[in-house]
Formats: structure tokens, sequence, C-alpha cells
């Protein structure tokens, strides 16, 4: 992943990852204010030797002072030097105990020697480190002493400094343990939300899709909460972004294939409930806005919508017709005041496969491109059935819809592939449900401008005419396409 990925993880996943840090926080201050305080107190000795004080003696009694250091440091912990300090202290423990308590160390090259004792207790403490610098001495005294008559020990041990009762203690570091609660949260939540992003198989966005084809994107439609009760926002709501995206699309469709004769389209989709028989009519709508002659056939044979969201009677229709049940002329239905005509699908037949592959559909086809100037056909998904692929290579153009946060990326290579393996032509594809806000927000920059519609209220002399959202339907009456 490139650095703009890590960017758009972190603006996805922020609460995630300041929730993660918040926790970590918690658990720090929480295992802060549980453990018991732990206090330090320090003693220092320095380590001399008895000379004659010539420049000589004195030069070879520092290089043994600092030679013996460490074998006194590491003395300290051993039971000779600190049961006298049990003993004198009544301090009721073991000398393994007392030594787990004890810390002795010396800075290279020099002759002090740190004792450092932690207790619960500052005034134990303090006490403990004292007296075991005394005993220290004592015991370093007696070890060096020769065993002759009138011997002087050639080392003396003098306390430098005496242990004071700490009044803060070193342990636990409030500070230091939520610092490293909050490195420790960031580094968890950056890393589930990295973790979930690289195991998401939804498409989120157009970086998703350009990663798994090079196949163009005509359009995003943003998503709109309220899709289900407005199903032909262009009419509905035409200064809306959704309409807006519509309109996009519109645009791009317009000059797609430029060389191509024929404009008829199959609008599909991976799976159901994707937004392809709201984009299909909005489509359609668009298109005869702009002045195109438009022809909107539902050849969804088994679940058919198109009737239902025209608000057109779907009695019969393309199904009937292929059959030889009903005339062309007789079913197909103008909607509105522009150039846009509907053709339902009609009762649902066994067999929707055939008649979508039929020669008679192709030969629908070929009299529909004569006659309009756009044709928009709702097929089924494609990954359930083969409609969709079928009535595609007859068609010549396919626009895959692809809804946002629903459509897995596996889902859409399906798609892709059941097309490709008939020989379909895609023409391009269409993201729906995209988000208005957040990382993977669509607007200006891809294919749709961002636009905050706020007050819609516009001078009437600047107003478009109403348009009658209710189809010409005239029953009984045949409409020539």
């Amino acid at each position: 992943m490139e650095l703009r990925d890590y960017i758009r993880i972190l603006r996805k996943s922020w609460v995630l990852i300041v929730l993660s840090m918040l926790v970590a926080v918690a658990a720090a201050s929480a295992y802060s204010i549980l453990q018991t305080p732990q206090y330090g107190a320090t003693s220092k000795v320095f380590v001399s030797t008895q000379s004659s004080g010539s420049t000589a003696d004195l030069a070879q009694g520092n290089n043994f002072s600092v030679a013996r250091v460490k074998t006194y440091s590491a003395l300290v912990t051993t039971p000779i030097v600190l049961l006298p300090v049990i003993a004198s202290l009544d301090l009721g423990i073991t000398s393994d105990e007392l030594a787990k308590k004890v810390a002795a160390s010396a800075q290279l090259d020099t002759s002090i020697i740190e004792i450092t004792v932690t207790d619960t207790d500052p005034v134990r403490a303090a006490d403990s480190a004292n007296a075991i610098s005394a005993s220290l001495e004592l015991i370093v005294q007696d070890i060096e002493t020769p065993d002759t008559a009138d011997a002087v020990s050639p080392v003396k041990l003098t306390r430098a400094q005496e242990a004071t009762v700490p009044t803060v203690p070193v342990s636990p570091n409030v500070p230091l343990n939520i610092a490293l609660g909050v490195l420790v949260g960031l580094a968890l939540g950056v890393g589930i939300a990295v973790l979930r992003e690289t195991l998401e198989t939804r498409i989120r966005n157009t970086r998703d899709v350009e990663q798994l084809t090079d196949l163009p994107i005509l359009g995003g439609i943003v998503f709109d909460p309220k899709a289900k009760d407005r199903p032909l926002i262009v009419h509905v709501d035409p200064r809306s972004p959704r309409a807006e995206s519509f309109r996009t699309l519109r645009t791009n469709l317009q000059f797609l294939d430029v060389g191509r004769v024929d404009r008829a389209f199959v609008v599909t989709s991976s799976i159901e409930s994707e937004g392809k028989s709201t984009t299909g009519a909005n489509l359609a709508i668009a298109l005869a806005d702009a002045g195109s002659r438009v022809l909107l056939v539902d050849a969804d044979l088994r679940r058919p919508k198109v009737a239902e969201y025209m608000d057109v009677e779907g009695a019969v229709g393309l199904t009937d017709v292929l059959i030889g049940r009903a005339d062309l002329a007789d079913v197909i239905q103008p909607w509105g005041r522009s150039k846009l005509f509907v053709l339902p699908a009609g009762h649902v037949p066994p067999n929707p496969s055939e008649l979508l592959g039929s020669t008679r559909m192709t030969q629908l086809i070929a009299e529909f491109n004569r006659t309009f100037d756009f044709v928009i056909f709702d097929a089924p998904p494609l990954l359930p059935v083969t409609d969709a692929a079928i009535l595609a290579k007859n068609v010549g153009g396919a626009l895959v819809v692809v809804a946002a946060g629903r459509t897995h990326k596996n889902q859409l290579t399906g798609a892709i592939a059941a097309l490709n393996n008939v020989g379909a032509p895609i023409s391009g594809l269409v993201l729906t449900m995209l988000p208005t806000s957040g990382p993977d927000a669509y607007g200006y920059g891809h294919y749709g401008y961002g636009y905050s519609y706020g007050d819609t209220t516009t001078d009437p002399a600047l107003s478009i005419p109403a348009v009658d959202a209710a189809p010409a339907r005239a029953r009984g009456t045949r409409v020539k396409p």
C-alpha cells in the first residue's frame, strides 16, 4: 500500500484508533493505581587504599581500588553482608528476599559503589541502604586484613552519601505507564485498522475498482438514504447530488464508444440490490431530458421492477412480444413530456434465458436501434443467472453496476468474467451507493461535483417548467415507436 492508502485508513478508522488508545490508557492507569508504591533509597560508598602517600603508591592504590570495586559490588547481595543487616533492623526476612530488594552498581573507572534498596516502606528502604553500607565496610575490612599481628587492611571503605528517606515512589511511574499505554494503544489501533483493511473484500471506492480491472468507471452515484422512497430522483429532486450524478453519467455515456453506431446498453450488476434498476431508469430519464429519443426496456424477466418504478402498466410487455402474443406498438408506453418510452417486462416466463437469446429478441434489438437514439435494457444480475450475459452479447454493450460497501471484489471479478466468457463487450462500470462524507467520499475530482445543495428555492423566471413524472399512458391507444 502507498502512503495515501495509510492516510485513508487512518481517516477511516480514527474512531477505532482513538478508542484503542483510550482503552490502553485506562488499562495503564488502572495498573498504576492497583500497583503498590515502591520507594528507592541510595547510599554511596567510596573505596580507597591506605598507602605511604608517594605518587607511585597513590597511582597503584587507585588502580587497585578501581579493580576491587566490581568485586565489592558483587559482595553487597551476599548473605555475609545482608544477614547482619536483617538482624540489626529485625526485618524478619531471609537474605535471599532482601537481596531481591537490593541493587549495587559501580560506574566505570570510578571507586564509588552505589547501593540502592527498594521497599514499600520509605523509612525501611533508607535504613536498609545505610545498614548495608555499614555492613559492607566491616566485611571488606575483615576480609582484606591480613592474618598477622598489628596488620592493617590495605583497603578502606568510607560512606560518601547517606541514604535519605524518599518522598516520591520510583514505582509505579504513572507518566511513563500512561505514555506507554498511548503508544501501545496507538500501535494496536493502527494495526487492527490496517489488518481490517487488508482483509476487507468489499468494494468501498473507485480505487478498489481500479485495482481489480482496467475497465473505465463511467460514473458514481452517491448514496441517498431516501432512495427507496424516491427512486426517480432526476425529476423528484433535480438539484440533489444524486440527480447530478446521473446527469454526469449521461454525459459520459454520450461520449462513450464514439465509433459505435448502435447506442444500446444492458444495465446489470453482480448480485441483486445494487441499484441497477434505479440506475437504468434515472439514466434513461436523464438521456431523454437532453433531447434524445430513449427506450427503457425491462429485460429482467425474473424480478421486473421498471413498471413499478416508472408507474406504468406492466401486465403486458416484452415477454408477450417475444412469444407473439402482442404487437410491439401496443406495449411500448410513452413516459412524461420528453421523448422517453418504456417497455415493461410483462408476464414472468418459465424460460427467461431462452427468450432473451432467441432470434426474435435479436430482431427486436435491431428494431430498437433503428428507432431510438438510446436503448437501456434493465437486466438481471450476472452471477445468479445468465440472462444478462446472453443479452449483452446481442446488444453489444454492458454497464455493470457496482454497489460500494455491498459488492465484494470476487463478485465483481466473477461478473466481468461472466461477460467475457460469452464475448459480451463491457462498456464500463457504474459505482452506486458511494458515501458523500469520510475518506471514501465521492465528490469533486471524480466523476461528479460534491456540491452541497442547501436552499433549492429559485427565481420563478429562471425555473425549468415542471415535468410530469407520471406517464402519458393512453391505455388502449397504439403508440407508434
